[in-house]
């Protein structure tokens, strides 16, 4: 990878983190405020959709963090194959599910 890719990469990571930052918080679902009983079904099914979209910003810059990391911080160690990596980008979308879900819950998550 370039080096400009790399530092277009690391820009677009700070501009999706502002994005998690307003698509996570809580505040800015529909029906904010309300209890689930209160909520229409409009109101549940726009707020799922916040939280899936959430979810997947979220997933998207560790990706791109992940990307910016592995650059940063040298090579693949030799013999990494398409399996590791895999497993890698799957542990990374599980870490940012969980932060996401404990930002969610109000805990802090550093």
């Amino acid at each position: 990878m370039r080096l400009d890719q790399i530092e277009r990469l690391k820009a677009l990571s700070e501009g999706l983190a502002d994005v998690v930052l307003d698509e996570a918080n809580p505040k800015n679902w529909p029906g904010t405020g309300k209890t689930l009983a209160e909520l229409t079904r409009d109101e549940r099914g726009d707020r799922h959709w916040c939280k899936k979209n959430a979810a997947a910003t979220m997933t998207l810059l560790v990706k791109v963090m992940s990307i910016t990391g592995h650059v940063q911080g040298g090579t693949l160690p030799g013999g990494t194959t398409e399996e590791d990596l895999d497993a890698m980008q799957d542990k990374a979308e599980r870490e940012a599910t969980a932060l996401l879900e404990r930002a969610q819950a109000g805990v802090h998550v550093h």
